[in-house]
């Protein structure tokens, strides 16, 4: 087994006899810090391809779904909403010991750090309402008519989506994370009312998700579709507008910095921009959407540090990364207030 976690020349065989232009040995290299499914970029032959895959050990139920971020690419491959073309979907683990899904590699930029280093000042602001304009359009898709009818249900979200992730939390829980615990007593206890909204939610929408243009700010892939399912659109909305409430040191936030002077959108300009991309009007965010986004993503990181104690963690940073949970539940918190 190589230092991949899997053999490449197993993976060699199997694509030369299922892609044309494949030939010759795979040569692979990770790339990314995600903490979630390993992604590598995949050379074989002429074809230059990206590989995700799911992570090797034992994962929580639904977890890490890579079959369901292959199905919604390949439903939203010629949508208003841009994504990578899959080539190729393996739903079995013969291959690399887990299931997997092959993408065209696309050039672009993926900027990681929402203070946007590198990127001109008069360039930030546009990236940004590139963003929300991209979100909105997300939630405008018919996804019925895509053929994404039962990737979730509509119902009743919210009070799902409180009840899987505390669920989550305490499946893996091994410590004691006090604001958390009274963090998931509070989004419980202040469920909104079922307002009938319904969109294809994406589920991890944010800066470093987003692949841009090479030299123009506009968004030529949304990546990363693990999260994805049919929800609540203020949901992403939400969560979105956590780099606003989150410091540099807590995912390169934006908390504490002088927004003007980097030509970078308040959190409101952010919000009005997808107001503004909107064909139908969206609900305003609330106390409840900003304290669960927090919420659900204190537990996502919950889960990260808990597989870096077991071992199975999918990036190096995965302990350290793990510990930013008790800052977004303190962040979760505070938007209670």
């Amino acid at each position: 087994m190589s230092e991949l976690g899997f053999d490449p020349e197993r993976l060699a065989m199997f694509l030369r006899t299922r892609l044309p232009g494949a030939s010759g040995p795979a040569r692979l290299a990770r790339i990314g810090a995600g903490q979630s499914n390993p992604t590598f970029l995949l050379d074989i032959g002429e074809r230059r391809l990206v590989l995700r895959k799911k992570p090797p050990g034992t994962i929580l139920p639904s977890a890490h779904a890579v079959e369901r971020e292959a199905r919604v690419l390949q439903a939203l491959a010629e949508s208003r909403v841009p994504v990578p073309p899959v080539v190729l979907a393996e739903p079995s683990s013969e291959v690399i010991g887990t299931p997997f899904y092959l993408m065209e590699r696309l050039e672009g930029r993926v900027i990681t750090d929402n203070a946007m280093p590198g990127v001109a000042p008069s360039e930030r602001r546009a990236m940004f309402v590139a963003m929300a304009t991209t979100l909105a359009a997300l939630h405008e898709l018919d996804w019925r008519a895509l053929g994404l009818g039962d990737y979730g249900r509509p119902e009743g979200y919210y009070a799902r989506q409180v009840a899987r992730w505390t669920r989550q939390w305490q499946a893996q829980r091994f410590r004691d994370l006090p604001d958390l615990e009274r963090l998931a007593v509070w989004v419980d206890a202040n469920l909104p009312a079922d307002d009938g909204v319904a969109a294809l939610c994406h589920g991890d929408f944010r800066l470093g998700n987003l692949m841009f243009h090479p030299t123009e700010p506009r968004v030529i892939a949304v990546l990363d579709w693990e999260l994805s399912t049919i929800g609540h659109p203020l949901a992403d909305l939400a969560y979105s507008a956590l780099a606003w409430r989150s410091t540099p040191a807590q995912f390169q936030g934006l908390a504490g910095l002088d927004l003007a002077s980097l030509g970078l959108p308040s959190e409101a300009d952010y919000l009005a921009a997808y107001a503004a991309a909107r064909r139908t009007p969206a609900p305003a965010l609330t106390r409840f959407h900003h304290a669960f986004a927090a919420f659900r993503f204190a537990v996502i990181l919950e889960g990260v540090a808990a597989r870096a104690r077991a071992g199975n963690a999918a990036a190096a940073d995965a302990a350290l990364v793990g510990e930013l949970s008790r800052d977004f539940a303190a962040i979760g918190l505070a938007a209670t207030d």
